[in-house]
C-alpha cells in the first residue's frame, strides 16, 4: 500500500459564502489593508498546451523555499496534466521584491497582483505549508479566481511544534559570516560548517544553502529577508489567520500530507471542511513535511489525478 486511506465525506448542501464583520473587512477591501511587491515566476508551458480551455497551475512554495526547489516538479506536472505550470516566488524569497510586511493576506495579494498582470482570470493553486496557507487565504478571499486547489502537508486547523523551531534557522543563517571574493563552492562548504552546530540535519541545511547569493562586489548575503520573516513568524507565519473564520472556498479541494509529518492530521479533516466543505485528505506513507521531494512520484500521481479530473 503506498498511500493511505482518503479521508473525505460527502456534503449534499449549497456551499454558503458566510462573512463575520472581521472576515467581511478583508473580503470586500484588502488592497488597502496589503501593500503589493512585484512576484518572480517562472512559467512552464508549450505549444501544445491545453490553456486555452483549461486553467494554469499555479505553485506557491514554503517558508525558506523558492521556485527553484519546484522546477522538477513543475516541469512534471506541465508533462503530465499539457497545463501551462506557473511557479512563484514569495516575498522576500527567491528573486522577489523585499518587504518589511510577511502576511497571508500579502501574499495573497501579490499572487493576485501577478495574475492580474498575466491577464489569467482562474487558477488551479498548488501550495505547499506557507505557500499553502497562502493559497487557502487567496481562495477564500478571492474564489472567483480559482478552479481547484491543493494544499501540501498543513493545515488551518493547528500548528506543528516543530514550526517554533524555524526561529533558531533564522538566527543561524544570520550568524553565517563569510568572506568576500572566494567562490561559491567554498561559501557553500564553509556555510555548511557553520550551520552544522544548529542543523544536524544535512538535508536541511542544503535546502537552506540554497539561498546562498554572492553578490555584483563578491560578498556573499542570504537572498531571503531574514529580519523580515523572523519580525513576521510569531504573529504573522507561525499560525492561519483567525480573522478569515466565516469564509468559505466551495470548489474542489485536496489536502495532501505526510504520514511522518505532524503538520496536518485525519483528525484536523472537520475544521478544514469548514472552511473548504469539499476537502479531501490523502497521506503518502513514508512522507514527512516536504512530501512532493521525498516521493515524488507517488506526489505527482496523487496531483496530477486530481489535476485532470479537476
Amino acid at each position: 500500500m503506498l498511500f493511505k486511506k482518503l479521508y473525505t465525506k460527502s456534503l449534499f448542501r449549497i456551499c454558503p459564502k458566510i462573512l463575520s464583520i472581521s472576515s467581511l473587512r478583508y473580503a470586500t477591501a484588502p488592497s488597502s489593508y496589503a501593500e503589493t511587491v512585484d512576484l518572480a515566476y517562472s512559467s512552464y508551458e508549450s505549444t501544445e498546451d491545453e490553456t486555452s480551455v483549461r486553467p494554469p497551475v499555479v505553485i506557491l512554495h514554503g517558508l525558506l523555499g523558492s521556485k527553484n526547489n519546484w522546477n522538477s516538479m513543475s516541469k512534471a506536472i506541465h508533462k503530465s496534466t499539457g497545463r501551462k505550470v506557473i511557479s512563484i516566488d514569495a516575498r522576500n524569497h527567491g528573486d522577489s521584491k523585499h518587504s518589511s510586511q510577511h502576511t497571508y493576506l500579502h501574499m495573497a495579494q501579490d499572487v493576485i497582483k501577478l495574475l492580474k498582470k498575466l491577464e489569467i482570470s482562474k487558477v488551479s493553486l498548488l501550495g505547499h505549508s506557507m505557500g499553502g496557507r497562502t493559497a487557502m487565504v487567496l481562495s477564500l478571499l478571492s474564489s472567483d479566481l480559482v478552479s481547484s486547489l491543493i494544499v501540501v502537508d498543513i493545515s488551518p486547523a493547528k500548528t506543528s511544534p516543530q514550526i517554533f523551531s524555524m526561529v533558531n534557522l533564522f538566527d543561524a543563517m544570520a550568524a553565517v559570516s563569510l568572506r568576500s571574493g572566494i567562490a561559491m563552492s567554498k561559501a557553500r562548504k564553509l556555510a555548511d560548517e557553520q550551520l552544522k552546530a544548529v542543523i544536524p540535519d544535512i538535508n536541511l541545511r542544503n535546502f537552506l544553502i540554497t539561498n546562498l547569493i554572492q553578490t555584483n562586489t563578491g560578498s556573499y548575503s542570504w537572498r531571503v529577508n531574514i529580519p523580515a520573516l523572523k519580525e513576521n513568524f510569531q504573529q504573522n507565519i507561525a499560525s492561519f489567520p483567525s480573522s478569515l473564520k466565516g469564509l468559505q472556498y466551495c470548489g474542489p479541494t485536496l489536502f495532501i500530507g505526510g504520514s511522518l509529518s505532524d503538520y496536518i492530521g485525519k483528525n484536523d479533516l472537520p475544521e478544514i471542511q469548514e472552511y473548504f466543505p469539499l476537502a479531501q485528505l490523502q497521506f503518502v506513507d513514508g512522507a514527512g513535511h516536504w512530501v512532493h521531494s521525498q516521493k515524488p512520484e507517488k506526489f505527482l500521481e496523487i496531483a496530477c489525478s486530481f489535476l485532470k479530473d479537476k
